[in-house]
């Protein structure tokens, strides 16, 4: 009993080293260009809703995080069917092994929106920036499940994002304010358009099927 017991950590261990290895299909080209067209659509929601965003952070929140959580239901529900397809019987290892790169930096962006809120309003202005860069930290810790070249959706990312902080709330850079809808619209809008662009080329098809 105690070797079949053995026998089968050996395989659950072999099974996630393979996991960790094998190019992760789950994320559809289609999928994530969507995501895209969300995130300038809620750029054109926010420059018609909100005249001054600093006074109406509750209004703005609302607009980009709600975009998020669609965003990721939307990619969630199509990872998990993408796996079972492509990865069978991997397929909870690689999932399990996509979420080990991201969940810790969703929660550190979530954390860091409360506080900043809760605690320093005056400095949420920096929220755009940084969300932005805790993307691109993603896609890098990422990289080695996904095809390579997304590494350069992750430069757009950090780039974008350390021009959002230094843009600050006055529009100092490139006279374009870190409240700006084209703050958050361009560079997620952009952004994902290019890294659906990317799976296309390098996992083959619309959907990455081929």
């Amino acid at each position: 009993m105690q070797e079949l017991r053995k026998a089968l950590a050996d395989i659950d261990a072999i099974r996630g080293q393979v996991a960790r290895v094998t190019v992760f299909r789950g994320y559809g080209p289609a999928t994530v260009a969507l995501t895209g067209i969300l995130a300038l659509a809620a750029a054109g929601l926010q420059a018609l809703w909100l005249e001054n965003p600093p006074g109406e952070i509750a209004a703005y929140l609302t607009i980009w995080i709600g975009v998020a959580l669609v965003s990721a239901a939307v990619i969630a529900v199509e990872t998990v069917t993408r796996s079972r397809r492509f990865h069978s019987s991997l397929a909870d290892e690689m999932i399990f092994s996509a979420l080990e790169q991201l969940v810790p930096i969703v929660v550190a962006g979530v954390l860091l929106t409360f506080v900043l809120v809760r605690f320093a309003p005056a400095s949420a202005w920096l929220l755009p920036g940084l969300w932005q860069i805790l993307f691109s930290l993603g896609i890098f810790a990422s990289s080695r499940l996904m095809p390579k070249s997304l590494f350069v959706a992750g430069i757009w990312y950090l780039t974008t994002g350390l021009l959002c902080v230094a843009a600050g709330p006055d529009g100092q850079l490139l006279s374009l304010s870190s409240w700006s809808p084209l703050a958050m619209g361009l560079p997620f809008g952009i952004g994902q358009l290019l890294m659906a662009g990317i799976l296309h080329r390098a996992l083959g098809g619309l959907d990455g099927e081929e």
